[in-house]
């Protein structure tokens, strides 16, 4: 399983924005240049991650992003998901009816196996954890 960009980036995002002290609004333009990310690219992650619920976002002077709710409610897979759908590894992990094999399949039983495991991993990672372990890791480097 490969993790795409746009998830990497929109996971980015959202650390950056669950590390901010303020309750406003952060500009696009401000959170694309500390992540090193194309404000271009970063719009398009943010309005997946708007329509799933995960920011809010206002227009014009004062304008930007923040999360819709407190980062300990935000789990990384929610974050993950909307940015590329389930977790599962093949289809027939949710979908065994497209294989006749399912039923007596080992192989989809491992694909079974990573994909809950995947999907525990990131449950159990709230936004909140991320960004707290971000802030130490920057302090680290200063």
């Amino acid at each position: 399983m490969k993790i795409s960009t746009r998830v990497r980036y929109g996971l980015r995002m959202m650390i950056e924005l669950a590390m901010s002290t303020t309750k406003d609004y952060i500009p696009l333009i401000k959170i694309a240049e500390n992540q090193n990310i194309s404000p271009k690219y970063l719009k398009q992650i943010s309005l997946a991650l708007e329509n799933h619920g995960l920011v809010k976002s206002m227009r014009g002077i004062g304008g930007g992003y923040k999360l819709s709710r407190p980062p300990e409610e935000i789990t990384a897979l929610e974050i993950v998901e909307a940015l590329m759908g389930r977790t599962e590894v093949v289809d027939c992990v949710s979908a065994p009816e497209l294989c006749e094999l399912s039923e007596k399949c080992a192989a989809r039983e491992v694909w079974v196996e990573i994909s809950e495991a995947v999907s525990k991993l990131l449950k159990e990672k709230t936004l909140k954890e991320l960004a707290d372990r971000q802030k130490e890791l920057l302090k680290e480097v200063k």
